[in-house]
């Protein structure tokens, strides 16, 4: 439950811990053997100038089971059970009415069975479970595609992105929703070797610049490092029998490739990306069509 959030503007920490129950300061243990009253949770800090509290609660709505009253995908007990914890009068009302909307949605044939709890106190969880999905990223992948959650997400949470396949070609499609790969040497991009940056086919965010690009030989386009780090996210993907590091576009979400630890510069880093993802804008280009803040890239020597 700690990723979702952590990928949210606005948020300043995320943590799990244990609450709703009677036994202080309870540990792992202690709350899996149902015996004191409490649940998995976490507890979300945010600015809610920038994310409002109703932005939390769809999102949690799309994390979770909400008709499993006997716990969560593969993970069963009362301590799994989801559950809203109010912190006053204003958050209680935009929960009970985001339940209401969750369940006048149709989106569920079973009853929603969520409930929703004045806060009590929180028990912040041993260190070994805070960012659990950072630091066992592997196992928390393979934990999230057997439980059944990322099936259950997708089937209840489709996707709407019809409205692309008007906007790109099949190839593009097919490499940023359906995480695709194209043929390699067979792509627009991966010989290019003009001055300019590389943007999101989708959004238009800023992704990739010449400046960072190589010949690796691979038959696709290479960079040492995006733009900013900030405009890409990474998440194990073991797909194919395969354990790799996925690369997306924060702001659309698109599939862009993976990375590698086998490229030259500091970190020896090599970005590999589809160039269905991306759109070129040569560097005469950038001013007009309103990229010209970036052209600083190149005056850096």
């Amino acid at each position: 439950m700690v990723s979702p959030f952590d990928e949210m503007d606005g948020i300043i920490e995320v943590v799990s811990g244990y609450t709703g129950g009677h036994k202080e300061n309870p540990t792992y243990k202690e709350v899996c053997s149902e015996t004191t009253g409490h649940y998995e949770a976490v507890e979300i800090t945010f600015d809610a100038k920038i994310v409002p509290y109703e932005e939390l609660l769809h999102l949690y709505w799309q994390q979770i089971d909400p008709t499993d009253e006997g716990g969560q995908f593969s993970d069963r007990g009362k301590s799994y059970r989801t559950a809203i914890f109010y912190q006053n009068d204003q958050q209680k009302s935009a929960a009970l009415a985001s339940k209401k909307e969750i369940e006048q949605s149709g989106r569920f044939s079973k009853t929603i069975v969520t409930e929703i709890v004045p806060a009590g106190k929180f028990y912040r969880a041993e260190q070994y479970h805070q960012n659990f999905y950072k630091k066992h990223a592997f196992r928390y992948e393979l934990y999230r595609r057997g439980s059944g959650r990322d099936s259950f997400l997708k089937e209840h949470w489709p996707k709407d992105n019809s409205h692309l396949k008007e906007k790109l070609t099949d190839m593009q499609f097919f490499v940023t929703q359906e995480n695709g790969t194209e043929p390699p040497f067979e792509n627009q991009y991966y010989d290019n070797e003009r001055e300019g940056i590389y943007v999101d086919i989708v959004s238009g965010e800023p992704l990739f610049s010449s400046r960072d690009k190589y010949d690796s030989s691979c038959g696709w386009p290479s960079f040492t490092k995006p733009i900013m780090s900030a405009s890409v996210k990474e998440k194990v993907d073991v797909r194919h029998r395969m354990t790799r590091t996925e690369v997306r576009s924060r702001e659309a979400d698109s599939h862009l490739g993976h990375v590698f630890p086998d490229g030259p510069g500091p970190k020896g880093l090599r970005y590999c990306i589809n160039s269905a993802a991306l759109r070129f804008i040569p560097r005469d280009d950038m001013e007009k069509q309103g990229y010209g803040d970036l052209l600083l890239l190149f005056a850096i020597k």
